[in-house]
């Protein structure tokens, strides 16, 4: 049995054996209100996919913008292989494989686009055929999924060795970090551990320790140095809740204090909204999936209402981050990825 059928396989079993307590609407179908939101969302990204086969975005075209689009495409159950939208994810994927560097796995221009455009990949990876994915391409960066996921893992990696705090900021080479570039990146990095790739765990516990140091006792999240409490601080906490519930420490105190922060201020309002409920949809649905279903049904209609009649949602990050966000906020509905699990 090839490699795909295998992983394929296992993704069926754990999806068989996490199917019935992920959520107290289990049997029912995603709501048509999440259906047609999601079919215009993707039609607009669709639409607006260029040649190079990335999306124009108001923070910068990048492997992570790419990223991030291509995954709205695949959490939603779209087959990459023989789809209706086959031509533009794997337009996306060439995209991202061929911002890479050959030598040493980095696609920048920042470790944001890094850590999104390694989630990407690591997703793809076991259920994309690659055989042909680059059969009407000329472009000198040609590498498989497996190779390109493994390289993306080494810059991270070689990142961290250099960062005095375990973690990630902007530049591979940067000696300081924040929670937000890191949250990308360990996310990336879980991923890639839950389709195979060698993590060591190691690396895994030190980005949990700098996570663990910047959460406060309520829960708050500093973003470039520890929090003492207080302050608006949901994205942030989200991601840290997050990342502590994929990498199985849900039984550290800081999961629980962020928990609790994330879930009393589910409904407040925040600097960038879409980027919030990104990391707020996948926090919320790990930690609680009751709060998480009643904070679903509220963001529905909030976004049923906030959607353009061409598909696409506006914000801050530029159309089509926001659009793809708000798509991958919804995502979890489908829970077709296996990082959208629990």
């Amino acid at each position: 049995m090839n490699r795909r059928l295998v992983l394929l396989f296992a993704i069926v079993l754990v999806l068989s054996k996490t199917a019935a307590p992920q959520s107290p609407n289990v049997g029912e179908m995603v709501s048509r209100d999440v259906q047609e939101i999601y079919a215009k969302g993707l039609g607009f990204l669709q639409q607006t996919q260029n040649e190079r086969g990335t999306w124009p975005a108001g923070e910068g075209v990048g492997p992570g913008t790419t990223g991030l689009a291509v995954l709205a495409f695949l959490a939603s159950g779209e087959d990459p292989n023989h789809g209706p939208y086959r031509n533009v994810i794997r337009s996306g994927l060439r995209h991202i494989i061929g911002s890479q560097s050959g030598v040493t796995g980095y696609m920048g221009p920042s470790m944001y686009h890094h850590g999104f455009a390694t989630l990407a990949l690591c997703e793809a990876y076991g259920v994309v055929d690659d055989t042909d994915l680059f059969a009407q391409d000329e472009s000198e960066n040609k590498r498989t999924l497996g190779v390109a996921v493994e390289l993306a893992v080494r810059a991270a990696l070689t990142s961290q060795k250099r960062n005095r705090s375990g973690a990630w900021r902007y530049a591979p080479n940067a000696s300081d970090a924040d929670t937000s570039v890191s949250g990308a990146v360990l996310m990336g990095l879980l991923a890639a551990r839950n389709a195979g790739i060698e993590v060591p765990d190691e690396s895994v516990d030190k980005a949990i320790d700098y996570f663990v140091s910047m959460t406060a006792d309520d829960g708050t999240v500093g973003y470039a140095s520890s929090s003492e409490g207080g302050g608006e601080s949901l994205a942030r906490s989200s991601i840290a809740n997050l990342v502590f519930s994929i990498a199985r420490r849900k039984e550290l105190k800081a999961f629980q204090t962020t928990s609790r922060y994330i879930i009393s201020n589910r409904d407040a309002e925040t600097t960038w909204p879409e980027y919030a409920r990104y990391y707020q949809a996948q926090a919320l649905f790990q930690s609680d999936v009751e709060i998480w279903a009643q904070w679903n049904d509220r963001l529905i209609q909030k976004l049923k209402r906030a959607q353009k009649p061409d598909g696409s949602f506006d914000g801050g990050l530029g159309v089509t981050n926001s659009t793809s966000m708000s798509l991958l906020a919804l995502a979890v509905n489908f829970r077709f990825l296996p990082i959208y699990e629990r």
